[in-house]
This record gives structure tokens, sequence and C-alpha cells, in this order.
């Protein structure tokens, strides 16, 4: 889809009052640093946002709580990065639950790519990405930095919250759906004498349960053994430290001098996707603070010439830089640095060309981001139509308002009326002929850091998969199954047959029901 860049709009239409902010009246509890030995324990007193015990949010932490192979990979992933962003988190003076947004964007992979084409720990599109100062080119994609990315979107974040009158849940949310978005929703409830905080806008679905998602993650950080979790210790310390390179390194290079894996290299550095750092910058690495040292003693010994590594090629009749670059899958301007050629001077046959060797031998992960910038989706016309294959729980009304249509336009495309029941399976067509996004279906207009209003789970290279999860519903006092099956989007003769209901009996509050909730969470 098209990548738009953040939108930068006058302040919001301002309320008689201040937007309310919901923090709780207690401030940290104690600073950080020494104090901590766990960074959890320091994040822990560090949470400002109101826990709240919503439905909406239980949701969400039902299915948390009910995947902790889910929680322990994406923690397990968490301990190269956590650190750093706790740290820059509380030296802003934000709320540490901002530290976790991670978890919901990207389940800590810096390597995730949603198919709104968002990148990174933080989900950026490229757009919004370059808007925030995060430099994007055929070596190094910032979006991947995990220093300049987390800088990034603290940046946004900040500037919402600023522009919300200091209201940290519709900062969150804006960050999911964009500024502009939550500007209508709010000037839209001001117009009808409504309330003009989170949880009274009229929102995009899934941003709807963007805050939920994060909030639910403070409450089960905040306290894992009320849910049957535990999270492992991660120390309180930096894992990483930033060196200096001095110039562009082949990244084989740096990792044997730091005495560590490729692989470890790239995990620390995945803002790199080819197999030298940017020839333009920047001339810096992320190494574990236990190789930061010995780096930078074993690189003041390296000669100019062993910084990359080559290998020679005698042009032949036809060479041109441009078809030997493409053949050891490089730039042509690199070829013509490595061997001082002027910008004009063409390869004569029978020169020994200097070319680049480790092409070739890109970690998985970091091949894949490569290809991605060497391919990028492109639109074109196509004469399928657009469809919508039901899921368990769906109905007209909902994929209508899922996909920002009127429901009796979608029943007439597809030659029925609102009422009418659907089944899980079926293909609803949402557009007869449509311009689509090559290779993946057209999705909606892209609109907050990671693109989209339907927020894409992180595809971690191959398609994300979608499940239905079963989840606990504690009734409440006034609950309905009319209210319930709206909340959960599915109708009500689904609930009463995944409850043994034969007829609409009354609710009782504390009643348990279960329903099956359609997830596109990825669970790896």
């Amino acid at each position: 889809m098209d990548a738009l860049a953040p939108e930068t709009t006058p302040p919001a239409p301002q309320a008689s009052g201040p937007l309310p902010v919901p923090l709780t009246d207690q401030a940290p509890a104690a600073a950080p640093g020494a104090h901590y030995t766990d960074l959890f324990e320091r994040m822990r007193a560090g949470f400002r946002l109101d826990p709240d015990n919503r439905a909406a949010i239980d949701v969400e932490l039902n299915w948390f709580a009910n995947h902790p192979d889910y929680l322990e990979r994406t923690f397990g992933r968490s301990e190269l990065y956590l650190y750093h962003i706790v740290a820059e988190v509380e030296r802003r003076g934000m709320p540490l639950e901002i530290a976790l947004l991670p978890v919901v964007e990207s389940a800590f992979e810096p390597y995730a790519y949603s198919r709104a084409n968002a990148v990174g720990l933080w989900q950026f599109i490229a757009d919004t990405g370059s808007h925030y100062g995060l430099k994007q080119d055929w070596w190094y994609d910032g979006r991947r930095d995990v220093i300049e990315s987390t800088r990034a979107a603290l940046d946004y974040l900040q500037a919402m919250h600023d522009e919300f009158n200091g209201d940290w849940l519709l900062a969150i949310a804006g960050y999911n759906c964009g500024e502009k978005c939550i500007q209508r929703a709010i000037a839209i409830n001001q117009a009808a004498g409504l309330p003009i905080d989170f949880w009274s806008l009229r929102l995009p679905a899934e941003t709807r349960t963007y805050v939920p998602k994060l909030l639910a993650m403070r409450r089960l950080v905040a306290n894992p053994g009320e849910f049957g979790i535990a999270i492992s210790h991660i120390a309180n310390e930096p894992y990483f430290r930033q060196v200096e390179t001095g110039g562009q390194i082949d990244l084989k290079v740096a990792a044997e001098l730091a005495g560590i894996t490729y692989e470890e290299l790239y995990e620390l550095n995945p803002a790199y996707h080819r197999w030298a750092t940017d020839p333009s910058g920047p001339d810096t690495l992320l190494l574990p603070c236990d190789a930061a040292d010995a780096f930078r003693q074993n690189l003041a010994f390296l000669g100019p010439d062993d910084r990359m590594r080559v290998v020679h090629y005698r042009v032949q009749r036809g060479d041109t830089l441009a078809t030997v670059a493409r053949r050891y899958k490089t730039l042509p301007g690199v070829v013509r640095e490595l061997n001082s050629l002027g910008s004009s001077e063409r390869l004569v046959v029978g020169t020994d060309l200097r070319v680049p060797s480790g092409s070739a031998a890109l970690p998985a992960k970091a091949a894949l981001a490569a290809a991605r910038f060497d391919s990028p989706p492109i639109f074109r016309k196509s004469r399928r139509p657009i469809i919508h294959i039901v899921r368990s729980g769906d109905n007209l009304y909902a994929i209508a308002r899922r996909h920002r249509m009127d429901v009796k336009k979608l029943a007439s495309l597809n030659g029925m009326r609102p009422g009418d029941s659907v089944y899980a399976g079926q293909h609803i067509v949402l557009k007869r002929f449509a311009s689509t996004l090559d290779p993946a279906p057209i999705a909606p207009t892209p609109r907050g850091a990671h693109g989209s209003q339907v927020h894409a789970a992180p595809a971690y290279g191959s398609a994300a998969r979608s499940s239905a999860r079963a989840v606990s519903y504690t009734v409440r006092r006034g609950d309905t199954l009319s209210r319930i099956a709206r909340m959960f989007q599915v109708n009500i003769h689904q609930i009463m047959t995944w409850n043994g209901m034969a007829t609409q009996a009354a609710l009782k509050a504390g009643q348990q029901l279960t329903i099956n909730v359609h997830s596109n969470k990825d669970p790896r």
C-alpha cells in the first residue's frame, strides 16, 4: 500500500476543559539504576498508566496469559534491546509502559515486517520513518536501527502526547491510527457533547484493541503471578555499547574483531541489510558490552585494505560497472569506489577489479530484508475482485465496519441483504475490480507510525497467520447477550451455541461465558 508521512496539523479542537490524563496519582516509586537488579522491577516502579479492568483489556490479557510460550520468546528477544528502551523512556519522563509497546508492535523482533510494509521493533512505514529522521538506503534502514528507531518512536509519541494535552492513551492510540484520526474522533464527540477520552471515542476497530493490548501487557508485567505466568529475570544493566568504526567495514570482519558470531552482530545491528556498514554512515556498531573493548583494540591494528573483503575480477568484453555490480550483488558506485575509478572512467578489458566478496553470505533475516528492499511491492491493475474470507463469528455488519464500508453496499455487491447470515470460509466481495498491491492484497489506507488503520501482524518473513481463540468472559452487572456480542464482534446465536444455551435466558453477574475470538496475532 502507499505509505503516507505523518500528517502535520494544527492542534486538535479543544474541549471546555483539558483532556483527561489517564495517569495514577502516584509518581514512580523509586529512582532507577542500582536500586534494582531486575529490569522488570525497574519498569514496574515507573508504571503510571491507569491499569483499568475493562472487558476489552481482559480479552487481551486472557490471550497473553494463555500463551506463555509466546511471552517467553518475546521477552527472550527483548533482552538485547529492552534496557536501552527503558532508559530512554525513563530519561524523557514518560510512563514506562511505553517500553512495552514493541511487544504489541513486533514481539521484539527487529526484522519484523508487516503487510503494510512497516519495519522494525517500532513498525515504521517508510514515509513516517523519513519524517522522523530515519535514513533508508540500499545499505541501511534506520527503521530497524535499535537506537534510532527508539528515538523516532518516542519523538512521535511525545509529540502526540503534547498535542492531546497530556493524554497518553490518546497518544498511544494515535501511534496506531494517526493523529488526524484521533482529532476527527475528538471533534465528533465534542460536537455531540460527548466525553473525549480514549474509551469514549469512535475509533477504528484495530485501534480499539491496540491500546487494550498494551494495558493488558502492563497488568501482566505488573503482577505476572496473578495470571499464573513467570517472567524470566532480565538484568538491569546495558546489553550493548555503541562503538565507532571509523568508516565502512565488512560485517564479517567486524564480528571477528569483536569475537562474536556473524548472526549475533546482525541481531544487534539489523539496520544493516548488506554485508558491510553504509559507506555514507552511520559509522557505528552496537556490540555486546563484553565485546566492545576487544573490537576497539583489534580495529586499531586493522590496515585500510583489511576493512573490506574483496575478490578480484578480470574485466571481459562487454562488461560495464552495472553488469559487474549486478553479478556480485552490489552497486556500481561500490565497485567504482573500491577501485578508485573516476565518475566518467570506463572499464578496460583485462583490467583487474576489486569487488566485494561477502554479499552472498548474509544471515537469513538480513538477506530477506535486502531482498525486500531490492524488490519492493508495486501497484498493478487487477481484474480480480477484492474479497474477504469470512471468519468464525463474522457477520455482514462486522465485515462492513472492518473495511469501512456501508453494509447495504456490501450486501448488494454480494446479492444479499444486510441481515443475511454468513458462514466461515465464505468469500465476500469487497470490490469488483481495483488496483491491488502486488503481491499482497489491497490494504487500508496507512495512517499511523506503522501505516495501517488495521494493524498488520508482524509477518517475520512469511504471511502472518490467523487463528480463533477461546476466551472466558465474566458477565458483569447490566450485561446482555446483545452487548457482549457487539463487544466481541460475534452474534448472539454463536454465544448461545458455544455455551449450550437453549434460549436467551437472563445473564447473572459472575457467570462465565466462553467466546471464540478471532486473532491475527502470530504466536511465534
